[in-house]
């Protein structure tokens, strides 16, 4: 008599809970984002915006970021997502949409960098929007990693 095995359901993976969230890859990218993100705003915030609808963007894009994905990490931690799938459909669809954000904002503060460059004050302002630049470009690219994790997860 021939034995017939029945396959097994591919399982998902868990969502992390707890300080696990920091040792899984996908979702230890949240922290970063967070303190990158700060960055950005700390950094805009302490020049003097000469283009305030540009800076204005990036300091909006950068600081509701930060507060999302605050509160994405602590839902982590605390377990609120009780493992669900549609955490990460979420998680996924949060990320992907705020790295096409951050990347308009990233290119917005590259735009502004140029123009303080013969700014008045302009070596202090030109430093510090360059920072901000910089640091909008690596948490661009941190959202952009946590999105692609997570949709190839």
């Amino acid at each position: 008599m021939a034995s017939t095995c029945i396959p097994a359901a591919p399982t998902q993976p868990a969502l992390p809970s707890g300080l696990a969230v920091f040792k899984t890859i996908p979702y230890a990218f949240i922290l970063p984002e967070i303190l990158c993100g700060t960055w950005v705003w700390i950094l805009v915030a302490a020049t003097s915006v000469s283009f305030p609808l540009q800076q204005g963007w990036v300091m909006y894009v950068s600081l509701s970021s930060c507060l999302i994905s605050l509160l994405l990490l602590i839902s982590y931690i605390f377990s609120f997502h009780k493992n669900s799938e549609n955490w990460k459909v979420l998680d996924s669809l949060y990320h992907g949409a705020t790295a096409i954000l951050y990347m308009s904002a990233a290119v917005l503060q590259a735009n502004a960098t140029i123009a303080s460059e013969s700014g008045p004050h302009s070596p202090l302002y030109y430093q510090l929007n360059s920072a901000a630049s910089f640091f909008a470009f690596i948490t661009t690219f941190l959202y952009i990693l946590h999105a692609f994790s997570i949709y190839y997860q």
